[in-house]
């Protein structure tokens, strides 16, 4: 009985192998472990109530990989600097926290560049969804506080490419 097991184990195991490297491929995990390098950047504006205009130099996170990473790892975020996700139709965008080590500030932004939505100072390593509770085109992330300092609120206005009315 033993060598029949044993055989049949000898017979089946050129066939587990091949098997077993695409499941432990499988098996690494996709998490960044490490910030992403500098992206792209292009100069954004925020028209505020008041008229005020306060300008942003923020990265663009344009593929998968680099929105799924984000601003995750860094250790700070300039005032004056920031990240735009931009989706490729409105939707319901849906943010966390994960591995962002500072607070940032999240802006909804609708197609028209009107913002629908701020989230400030979110908590760092949280896996709290942090929603849009809405369709938008766009989340920008700010360090944390930058909204209300500058007192940027809901219905202010984005001025970008992305939303038709570059600076």
């Amino acid at each position: 009985m033993f060598r029949r097991l044993l055989l049949l184990t000898l017979l089946a195991l050129p066939l587990a192998v091949p098997l077993a490297v695409p499941l432990a491929a499988l098996a690494q995990s996709p998490d960044p472990t490490g910030p992403q390098p500098t992206l792209p950047k292009e100069k954004l504006v925020i028209v505020t109530k008041d008229g005020s205009k306060h300008a942003f130099d923020v990265e663009l996170a344009a593929t998968p990989k680099q929105q799924e990473t984000g601003e995750m790892f860094r250790k700070s975020v300039p005032e004056n600097g920031g990240m735009l996700f931009v989706w490729d139709t409105p939707k319901q965008s849906e943010m966390w926290m994960k591995n962002t080590l500072v607070p940032l500030d999240m802006v909804f932004i609708k197609p028209d560049g009107t913002i629908d939505s701020i989230a400030e100072d979110t908590v760092p390593r949280s896996l709290k969804i942090v929603a849009s509770h809405g369709p938008v085109l766009a989340t920008l992330e700010l360090a944390g506080g930058v909204t209300a300092k500058l007192n940027i609120t809901v219905g202010d206005k984005v001025e970008a490419k992305q939303f038709g009315n570059a600076p």
